[in-house]
């Protein structure tokens, strides 16, 4: 390898082979055939002994000669390279030598060591323009912007105070405003009048307006409005819109640029729109707009059914929203109630209530709150009563037993209950239609109760003789002195298809524990390694059978 390299580095060829190496030659052919024979002589003899010899090892052989036929072939190129850069090196040398006479001249010359460059600064800060030159000599650097001469050598020409020249011919130019962007030139003053160009461009911390300035804008319920700002800052900044939401954070960007437009005013979106400028230069800013949407009043009441007793207290609630803000006034049975030591009017916010002390026989019976502003007028009714309120049932949906419900209710009422009324039915139902029953209706007496006992009546009830498995629906209602109260909601439940049946909740916490214990079981038999296993004696069998059949061993 090394005779083969050399001859490539000179360029000669290889020497003509002597006579004595032909012989020698010779001598290693007949050597080589001699022994290739003997080794198929000894090859045949190990064949006819079995797995003495393995293929894996002429395998390893062949990888070997083939990594060191690539080391042998990579070291050549190695050589090679080294040969050609040395060719090279040598080649450059003479170039350098050749340019060493016109370097020289030039060198006379002034010449510029900075470079002409593009600086961003934002409004305020100071800025350094580099300008250095090598041999000057007696020419003359001027700093020029335009046709504006700043400096000349280290002359100042410009009467700005905020320019002046530091470390030699370094303009420095502090305290930036907007217009002093534009390009900055060095120039040599010589006959090429050479120079060095620095473009400046001030960068301007974003602001915003609001139009109108003041801020603020009117619009009536269902019509459009368009609120507008307008940014400025270099570069352009770019514009969004949010909305205030509750403690004066700003909510979810809902717009961008500097108009937004909202359809079909709803009160809702009425409050404190935000408009937001940033450009990237310091942080963004903002300005706020009011936006108040008019609207007749618009009232909600706390409780349309308001249940007490005579000689206890009430208080009726309505919450009215308007703009410009409604006057509020209440009425009993279509007559304006004035205010007196036992009916209390109050507001605070939007919150307007109604208080009744000492209640009496006449206080009960049906109210309202009236709102009235410029754009309208609204109403909403109330019912005071001593009735009782309606019933509310407490028992599971899924029944324990199979013939049986035990149904459990509460009942609200100032005075004791008089009479109570339980309605049920079965439904018959299944995945295209149901089909009610006819309602088994029962009257029940409840207990006496002490007048010092809460107005809570707590009862329950056992529904028997029902259909296993069956879907049924049920009702209550119940009666005071001062009449029977509104229906209850009906209240839907499920009897057990036997004595063993679990709801379906509990069927849910059963299933589950079954199967976390399934999942421990086949968790512990190591099925993967098992088939691992079995694969690997198949292969070593399958292996063993080849090799004895290649060898002629059955």
């Amino acid at each position: 390898m090394k005779i083969i390299s050399r001859s490539i580095r000179t360029g000669a060829l290889a020497p003509p082979t002597t006579t004595a190496h032909a012989h020698a030659h010779a001598h290693d052919t007949a050597t080589a055939t001699a022994t290739a024979s003997g080794i198929r002589k000894s090859s045949q003899r190990r064949n006819r002994a079995p797995l003495q010899m393995n293929c894996p090892i002429l395998i390893v052989i062949s990888l070997g000669w083939l990594l060191h036929a690539h080391a042998g072939s990579g070291g050549f190129a190695v050589e090679a390279a080294i040969s050609n850069r040395g060719s090279n090196s040598r080649s450059m040398s003479n170039v350098q030598q050749s340019a060493v006479a016109p370097s020289t001249l030039a060198a006379t010359l002034p010449r510029f060591l900075s470079r002409g460059h593009t600086y961003r600064a934002v409004v305020g800060d100071t800025l350094v323009l580099p300008c250095q030159v090598e041999n000057l000599g007696n020419f003359v650097l001027l700093w020029r912007r335009g046709t504006n001469v700043l400096t000349a050598s280290n002359i100042m020409v410009t009467r700005d105070e905020r320019v002046r020249l530091i470390d030699g011919y370094n303009l420095e130019i502090s305290d930036l405003e907007p217009q002093d962007a534009g390009d900055y030139v060095c120039q040599i003053s010589d006959k090429i009048n050479r120079d060095q160009v620095h473009t400046v461009e001030i960068l301007v911390p974003p602001s915003v307006r609001a139009i109108p300035t003041s801020g603020q804008l009117q619009a009536r319920k269902g019509g459009p409005i368009t609120l507008e700002c307008k940014g400025s800052g270099n570069p352009v900044p770019s514009i969004y819109w949010t909305k205030k939401s509750g403690a004066n954070k700003s909510s979810a960007r809902i717009g961008d640029g500097p108009i937004l437009t909202l359809e079909k005013l709803e009160r809702q979106q009425a409050g404190v729109y935000q408009c937001t400028a940033d450009n990237g230069v310091g942080d963004p800013v903002t300005v706020d707009m009011r936006l108040d949407v008019l609207y007749p009043p618009d009232i909600q009441v706390e409780k349309s059914w308001i249940h007490s007793g005579e000689g206890f207290e009430a208080k009726l609630v309505c919450i009215v929203f308007a703009d410009p803000v409604a006057t509020v006034s209440w009425y009993q049975n279509s007559f304006p109630i004035q205010s007196t030591d036992r009916r209390i009017m109050a507001t605070r916010a939007n919150r307007h209530m109604l208080t009744i002390r000492h209640i009496q026989q006449e206080d009960f019976g049906n109210y309202s709150c009236v709102a009235d502003n410029s754009l309208g007028r609204s109403r909403k009714y109330m019912e005071l009563s001593g009735r009782p309120g309606a019933a509310e049932f407490y028992s599971p949906k899924w029944g324990r037993l199979p013939d049986s419900y035990n149904l459990t209710w509460k009942i609200d009422s100032y005075p004791p209950l008089e009479e109570v009324r339980l309605l049920y039915r079965r439904v018959q139902m299944n995945e295209t239609y149901q089909q009610p029953g006819r309602w088994h209706d029962f009257i029940l007496t409840p207990e006496h109760r002490p007048a010092s006992e809460p107005l809570t009546h707590i009862m329950s009830y056992t529904i028997k003789n029902l259909h296993p498995g069956g879907y049924y629906e049920a009702i209550v209602q119940a009666k005071n002195r001062y009449g029977w109260n509104e229906v209850s909601d009906i209240f839907q439940f499920v009897v057990a298809n036997s004595s063993q049946d679990i709801g379906p909740e509990d069927a849910e916490v059963v299933a589950s524990s079954k199967s976390r214990s399934n999942s421990a079981s086949t968790g512990s038999l190591p099925g993967s390694t098992l088939l691992h296993t079995a694969l690997l004696l198949a292969l070593a069998l399958s292996n063993c059978q080849f090799d004895r059949r290649r060898l002629g061993l059955g």
